[in-house]
């Protein structure tokens, strides 16, 4: 007999019972389906690339969180820590096959070995969508859009923080601080995970306490979106190409029907930079309204030269975002809004084991008229009609119908679970009340 091997899972990655499970595919699917309605197309990757191709442009603590390890045929490979670097390996690949300003979405798993914590995980699923091959404000803006549209859809309210990463290197630039950026802008991006004062002494050490002092007065503006843009203008020096598509991505939002009453759900966030080294335009953080303290639940923004990083042809421009879908899952279980985990509503219960094939024909014609059903596998007796009804609860369904001597001919017996009633009605019938038509008499 083989030694017993204890069942166990490694730190910051999950099984997925089917009550959970069932959740996050229906979420999944709302999200598929509004990206769909705005014309993006699904592309996948392979979850495994030469560890050079996600080094490339990743930096920071991402390098250091890579899962890195040579295969059994010495080739250096590491897991993906996110779909965009594999995204721009894609279209640079894939570049003569694709139609550009393309448009895609990937919903797939990423590894990051970092510090599990509440949403945050090891092993982890994004939701990435991006428009490529356009440098447009109007792509900039339909992300943005699509970002709100997306958690209207799943019937939340969030506030969509923007900014610019060129206008916070103008401003660098304008306090002789430009050679450091790309440190700046990591000690920045660390504000609401260290405090304002962690954040200050580190830009004090870089940068001098003077230049530090002025980085805090940028990253600290206040105000409606237009004096804020206003403010930033001035501590860069004037205006400049970056000020200017702010201001028209601020007219885009005004003139769009859904923000015209309400709260105003675009902020103007100087403290948005973005940790990875790609972004070099807009870039935006989504938080949710009634939850803000779990943090973003969907960032991203503009990568005019990851693309070409793989590509002889030249840069391609690029603009998307992500959503972590397991921490928008705990946001959603904390505030109460996940959806129902049913699959299904309704069960056929077996009376006679002899009569199977009767009872699948019957949740044939239910499934054809788009009700899932599922037919019970064991019969034996009255007793065991009560432990189906007990099973279908355990299950969250609903309904079971106990079919007759003739399961495709007669009326039948609709159990309801909720109420504890039967009723004798025709297939019609059920597939009405299923439905959730009128209720029958």
């Amino acid at each position: 007999m083989a030694a017993y091997i204890e069942p166990r899972i490694l730190k910051g990655f999950r099984d997925f019972l089917p009550q959970t499970e069932i959740i996050r595919r229906s979420l999944i699917e709302k999200i598929e389906n509004t990206f769909g309605s705005f014309g993006f197309v699904p592309i996948d990757t392979p979850a495994l690339e030469y560890a050079e191709i996600l080094l490339g442009k990743g930096g920071g603590e991402t390098e250091k969180q890579i899962y890195r390890f040579k295969d059994n045929g010495e080739r250096d490979v590491a897991l993906r820590f996110d779909l965009t670097v594999p995204f721009a390996r894609f279209v640079a690949l894939h570049r003569g096959e694709l139609v550009f300003p393309f448009k895609r979405y990937h919903i797939g798993k990423v590894w990051r070995g970092e510090n599990t914590q509440r949403g945050r995980y090891r092993e982890f699923t994004q939701c990435d969508f991006d428009i490529i091959g356009s440098d447009s404000p109007t792509s900039d803006f339909e992300i943005i859009l699509l970002i709100h549209t997306v958690f209207k859809n799943l019937g939340v309210d969030v506030s969509i923080h923007v900014n610019h990463r060129g206008l916070f290197n103008n401003f660098l630039s304008h306090i002789g601080q430009s050679e450091k950026s790309v440190e700046v802008l990591r000690t920045v991006d660390k504000l609401a995970k260290v405090g304002e004062n962690e954040v200050l002494e580190s830009l004090s050490a870089l940068t001098g306490s003077a230049n530090a002092k002025k980085i805090i007065e940028f990253i600290n503006a206040r105000g409606s979106f237009t004096e804020i843009l206003a403010h930033l203008t001035e501590l860069s020096g004037g205006a400049c190409p970056e000020t200017e598509r702010l201001a028209i991505l601020r007219q885009y939002m005004l003139d769009a029907a859904d923000f015209a009453s309400g709260t105003d759900p675009f902020v103007l966030a100087p403290s948005i930079t973005r940790g990875l080294d790609y972004y070099t335009g807009v870039v935006f953080e989504t938080f949710l309204q009634e939850l803000p303290d779990i943090g973003s639940v969907c960032s991203g923004g503009r990568y005019d030269n990851l693309a070409g990083l793989y590509s002889k042809g030249g840069s391609i421009s690029g603009v998307g975002t992500s959503i972590g879908l397991d921490r928008l899952v705990a946001a959603l279980e904390s505030l109460e809004k996940l959806p129902a985990a049913n699959s299904h509503a309704l069960a056929i219960a077996c009376i006679d084991a002899q009569k199977s094939g009767l009872y699948q024909a019957l949740a044939q014609k239910l499934r054809a008229a788009g009700i899932p059903c599922e037919v019970f596998t064991e019969a034996n007796g009255e007793k065991n009609l009560v432990k189906q009804f007990v099973l279908a609860e355990k299950k969250g369904l609903r309904y079971v119908i106990i079919p007759s001597e003739n399961p495709l001919d007669d009326r039948l017996t609709l159990r309801d679970l909720t109420s504890r009633q039967n009723r004798e009605l025709s297939l019609e019938e059920v597939i009405l009340e299923i439905r959730g038509f009128e209720p029958l008499t």
